[in-house]
C-alpha cells in the first residue's frame, strides 16, 4: 500500500513538472528567452576576452576560464531547450541560478558602489530575462513546445 502511494505522488510530482499550460502565447516568451540565452552563451566563446573568461577574471571568479565556459555551455543548452520547449521548467533552473550570481556579483557592488539608480539602469535586461524566466518556471512551454506534444497540457497549474 505505501509503494503505491510513493508511486503516485512521484507520478503526480513528475506531471507537474513535465506538464506545461495550453497557452499559445508562450512560444513569443520562449524566443526571447531562448535567443537570448543562446546568444550570450555562443559569444562567450566568440569574444573570450570581453565575454567569457576576460570578464570572469574582471568580475573577480577564480578559475574564470572554467566558469566562463561552464556558464556558457548552460546558456547554449539550456537556451536551445527552451526555443524547442523541451522540460522547460527543468532548463529554466540552471538559467536562473545564472541570473542570481550574475546579480550578486555584477549588480549588488553596483548598487552599494554608485546607487540605485545606476544599478537600476545596468539591470534592467537581467530583471526583465529572470522575470521571464519565472514566468516560463510556472507556466512551462505553452503549447507549441515539444513538452505539450511528450506530455499533456494543462489549462493552468
Amino acid at each position: 500500500m505505501h509503494n503505491i502511494k510513493t508511486m503516485n505522488k512521484k507520478k503526480e510530482l513528475k506531471a507537474i513538472i513535465l506538464s506545461t499550460m495550453d497557452d499559445n502565447k508562450v512560444i513569443l516568451i520562449r524566443i526571447i528567452v531562448g535567443l537570448i540565452f543562446l546568444s550570450e552563451g555562443i559569444q562567450k566563446f566568440l569574444f573570450p576576452d570581453l565575454l567569457g573568461p576576460g570578464r570572469f577574471e574582471k568580475i573577480g571568479f577564480t578559475d574564470p576560464a572554467f566558469w566562463a565556459y561552464f556558464t556558457a555551455a548552460f546558456e547554449i543548452i539550456c537556451g536551445l531547450m527552451i526555443l524547442t520547449g523541451f522540460v522547460t521548467r527543468i532548463a529554466v533552473i540552471p538559467l536562473f541560478i545564472i541570473m542570481v550570481t550574475a546579480f550578486i556579483s555584477t549588480k549588488w557592488p553596483l548598487l552599494r558602489d554608485k546607487g540605485f539608480w545606476v544599478m537600476a539602469h545596468e539591470y534592467r535586461t537581467d530583471f526583465a530575462m529572470t522575470l521571464l524566466l519565472i514566468y516560463l518556471f510556472f507556466s512551462g512551454g505553452g503549447s507549441h513546445s515539444l513538452d505539450s506534444k511528450f506530455f499533456k497540457p494543462v489549462n493552468s497549474i
